[in-house]
């Protein structure tokens, strides 16, 4: 079976007990956390290897580096074979600086966005702006509705049904 059907299994186990599958996630977090400080660090820095090799490197178990990269690979430059992916497969961490950052706010991860990392990547500013347009993104605005009895949008004082909403 693949690692990443693995990964969903253990992680979203709906029959597992509530307090382990927080616990699960706590530490989990953690540990994602870590691994995004290293890569931010040095974020022109492409880094490479298996999963299995990549999981050494930042020093966490095959699952976690699993759900890593199924939660990376949106912000990759180019997405890796999560769907096949096994412990040997060879996968990338070059990420998209922007896409990513934006990525993290629409997840609600302020404990990924809000590292100090970012600032060596981005000023206050950039930051600023990178989390407003994702915050706009996801955004719904409504039109007003006109009714038949409320004033004309055009101006003109009359009531819509009157004017502009004549034989709608």
């Amino acid at each position: 079976m693949a690692l990443l059907q693995l990964w969903r299994d253990m992680a979203y186990d709906e029959s597992a007990n509530k307090g382990d599958l927080q616990k699960f996630w706590a530490d989990y977090f953690k540990k994602e956390q870590a691994v995004y400080k290293e890569l931010l660090a040095e974020p022109d820095t492409e880094v490479k290897g298996t999963v299995s090799e990549l999981a050494t490197k930042y020093g966490i178990d095959l699952m976690a580096m699993t759900g890593f990269l199924d939660g990376i690979n949106d912000s990759l430059v180019e997405p890796n074979p999560i769907e096949e992916m096994e412990a040997d497969t060879v996968v990338s961490l070059k990420f998209d600086k922007e896409l990513l950052y934006k990525n993290m706010v629409a997840a609600d991860a302020e404990w990924l966005y809000g590292l100090e990392e970012w600032k060596e990547i981005f000023d206050e500013d950039k930051l600023k702006e990178l989390y407003k347009e994702q915050k706009r993104s996801t955004t719904v605005v409504n039109e007003q509705k006109i009714y038949p009895n409320d004033p004309c949008p055009c101006g003109s004082g009359k009531k819509y049904k009157k004017c502009c909403g004549k034989g709608k």
